[in-house]
């Protein structure tokens, strides 16, 4: 009987490991293997370098001397270098832009690196670039324009048997490629061959996207192609590096074409999207994708960089991040700075892992089932998950520590080769034995990534709220990054209220206004306060948990603006403000029909004794009316003027910081700066900022 019973087991026990739980059906468009590759990478390199870097353009016309391509340092492997030191998984080279410059010397057209002095013609960049990816483990993407400003055969059916001919030696030439990138920009005005006229097309059929799109499928079959609608991944809709919070890998793919106008939803996606169509995200690290000497004070600060990997990879999306090679051929080294800044705090981010090794529940498990269960979100592994049973579209998992842990941080990611599911979602922690929400948010997709400020928690809970299908939820991570510890940002509005600012609330600042080098005895800052005579204002950041602390950082202030005010014509306009702000990103400038104005008269509002004076040239991408050579004037009453100073800024144009003049003093209430040149002989005069001095600072 004994034996009968053990033989009932044993059969139980086999009938029961023979019936396996499946999997949950896909739901919806799902990923290639080339599309879950690409999402894999997450982030690499766009290189703007060509004709442009040489012209100190963004877009050529086309009509420029092959003579001008002449890099005196070019270094790939330097490129390559840097991208990999910074976490970058490849780099993604801008083969051809639209002034029509080709950087390998191919035989469709003269206008290319074999007729420049550049290595006597003999020079081949898109090779070089090929062999240092190689050397140190990148992968190669490459961008060609489809629109080409110099060929004369651009907007005729000749042009596009040239496109496709350059294509299929890009795509033969020059090993494997993970990324082929097409341009939305299309048609308009042009060299063309020295037609010097404006050419339109059809961007929707003249390139023959379906043959474009065949022969790389034939040649790369595992590059996947970028354009504003794909086929394989798409444009994210803006050049800033973010994506919504809300970001459907899926969208209706056959209603959107290169240059397409409804370009915002691309930001976003289609919840009922019919293909999957993710989003890369891309940004230059500068103000231009090509490199320009008067942005070399523009490259992005660490904060700015860190809050794009946020919105960009924490947003399901790639990250895209350019690097303007300059004119000697190099990655400029204060890109590369801030590149390996940004690597550094994200490496500290996410240096701990601290859900794996704890207890992981789920409130539903798909068939009971080991293979699906809670531990599978946590275990490091992406080809395992935790399901959901069919029919169940709201659940929750929760990590429970062993004691208190502290969080900032949580990292989530769908199994989606099964498709992307989730909808909305709340993340809660419990805390001294109370629950409370962290944040509520939309999609997760590959991969979702929320900052929250530091609790001490027990229990972390994910309540997925609604999906399209049951949960498949691979990775869940927690993270306890330190205080984001950066320099002090200093800044005085125009009422002469003096702010100070990092990016992480939970560092302290602490501040002085009469010289001294400030310390943790020093008077902590708790908000603005007012800066409204000559005055240096030092701060410092301060890790709390452990003392760490930035460099003192230093801002003189010297009179404020609040009852400044222009006087004379342009009284009355309304924008005019701006040039006294006190912030140098915002400007006034001329009409284009008042080329008669080139001067600025300001009240001070009471009469000082003047030392100096200082203008910042207009910051915008394309600069126009700046000052190059100017005169200072200063008056007791607005009649009677006399020149403090009379001089030339020099190198503006590509050193656009401020520009400090001091003179002997003199005393007056009103002053007077005049434009006596500006750059290019621009009919246009253009002031951010001026300020004085009335101290010897």
């Amino acid at each position: 009987m004994r034996k009968a019973h053990l033989l009932t087991l044993a059969l139980t026990l086999l009938l029961m490991a023979c019936q396996t739980v499946e999997p949950p059906k896909a739901v919806g468009p799902t990923p290639s293997q080339r599309q879950m590759d690409w999402h894999e990478l997450q982030y690499y390199a766009f290189i703007h370098f060509n004709m442009n870097t040489f012209t100190n353009m963004e877009w050529g016309t086309g009509g420029e001397s092959v003579d001008l391509f002449n890099p005196t340092q070019l270094d790939t492997r330097q490129w390559a270098k840097v991208a990999k030191e910074a976490g970058m998984k490849g780099i993604i080279l801008t083969a051809k832009h639209h002034d029509g410059f080709c950087l390998w010397p191919t035989k469709t057209t003269e206008h290319s690196v074999k007729n420049s002095p550049w290595k006597d013609g003999k020079g081949d960049v898109v090779q070089e670039l090929a062999d240092a990816c190689k050397e140190y483990g990148l992968k190669l993407g490459l961008y060609l324009s489809p629109w080409d400003r110099n060929n004369e055969y651009y907007g005729k059916p000749e042009y596009v048997k040239i496109f496709h001919e350059q294509l299929r030696e890009l795509l033969t030439n020059y090993g494997e490629l993970f990324e082929v990138w097409f341009d939305g920009a299309n048609g308009g005005s042009g060299y063309y061959g020295g037609a010097n006229e404006t050419r339109k097309i059809d961007n929707k059929t003249y390139y023959e996207w379906e043959k474009t799109t065949e022969m790389i499928r034939e040649l790369q079959p595992n590059a996947v192609i970028f354009s504003d609608g794909g086929p394989d991944i798409r444009w994210v809709g803006n050049e800033e590096g973010w994506a919504n919070e809300t970001n459907w890998s899926v969208m209706r793919r056959d209603e959107i074409h290169p240059g397409w106008p409804r370009y915002v939803e691309l930001r976003s996606g289609h919840e009922d999207g019919t293909h999957w169509l993710p989003a890369e995200v891309n940004t230059s690290i500068r103000p231009g994708w090509y490199y320009h000497p008067g942005e070399d004070h523009q490259v992005k600060t660490l904060p700015r960089l860190v809050l794009t990997y946020y919105e960009s990879i924490g947003r399901n999306g790639n990250f895209l991040l350019n690097l303007p090679v300059d004119d000697r051929g190099l990655v400029h080294e204060t890109d590369v700075q801030q590149l390996m800044a940004l690597k550094a705090q994200i490496d500290k981010d996410f240096a701990q892992e601290l859900a794996q090794g704890n207890t992981a529940e789920a409130s539903n498990v798909r068939g009971n089932s080991s293979t699906f269960n809670a531990e599978k979100a946590i275990d490091g592994n992406f080809d395992t998950y935790w399901a959901t049973d069919d029919g169940t579209t709201q659940a929750s998992i929760t990590i429970r520590f062993d004691e208190p842990t502290k969080v900032n941080r949580i990292l989530l990611q769908e199994y989606i080769p099964l498709g992307q599911r989730i909808k909305k979602f709340k993340v809660s922690a419990e805390v001294d034995g109370t629950w409370q929400v962290l944040d509520e948010q939309t999609t997760v997709g590959y991969k979702r990534i929320l900052r929250f400020e530091t609790v001490t928690a027990s229990q972390i809970k994910v309540d997925i709220l609604d999906a399209k299908g049951p949960i498949t939820l691979s990775t869940l991570e927690l993270y306890n990054a330190p205080p984001f510890l950066v320099d002090p940002k200093i800044t005085r509005n125009r009422e002469g209220m003096v702010s100070i600012e990092v990016p992480d609330d939970e560092v302290d600042l602490y501040v002085t206004t009469n010289g001294d080098d400030p310390t943790t005895a020093s008077k902590k800052y708790d908000g603005p306060f007012p800066v409204l005579t000559p005055a240096t204002v030092k701060a410092i950041a301060v890790n709390p948990n452990n003392g760490q602390q930035t460099q003192a950082v230093s801002q003189y202030f010297d009179l404020a603006k609040k009852d400044w005010k222009v006087v004379g014509a342009l009284e009355n306009n309304a924008d005019v403000v701006k040039l006294m702000d006190e912030d140098p990103y915002t400007f006034w400038a001329t009409d284009k029909d008042a080329s008669d104005i080139n001067e600025i008269t300001i009240d001070l509002g009471a009469s000082h004794t003047l030392t100096g004076f200082s203008y910042w040239p207009i910051q915008e991408r394309y600069p126009f009316g700046m000052i190059t050579k100017y005169e200072f004037l200063v008056s007791p009453d607005n009649r009677t003027w006399k020149s403090a100073s009379k001089g030339e800024f020099g190198n503006v144009f590509n050193n656009r910081i401020e520009q400090k003049v001091k003179f002997e003093p003199v005393s007056g209430r009103y002053i007077k700066l005049r434009a006596l040149e500006k750059h290019n002989g621009d009919a246009r005069t253009s002031f951010a900022e001026i300020g004085v001095f009335t101290t010897n600072q």
